[in-house]
């Protein structure tokens, strides 16, 4: 893992209440719903990507 985020008691608490109703939509099954949490999480950093390419491509252009 590159960074390590920490959270308080009260983010520890809503992210918990979140994994279980992510948990809960997946009948309980939680390898299914971290399988598709990793998905998820594998499509948004592609964009997230693609954002930081086109951004640094503007940046240079304007060199």
């Amino acid at each position: 893992m590159d960074h390590i985020v920490t959270l308080d008691s009260r983010q520890e608490a809503t992210l918990q209440a979140i994994a279980d109703k992510f948990i809960a939509q997946h009948k309980g099954d939680a390898v299914k719903a971290l399988k598709e949490m990793i998905v998820l999480n594998g499509h948004l950093q592609e964009r997230l990507d693609a954002m930081e390419g086109r951004r640094r491509a503007t940046l240079n252009a304007q060199r």
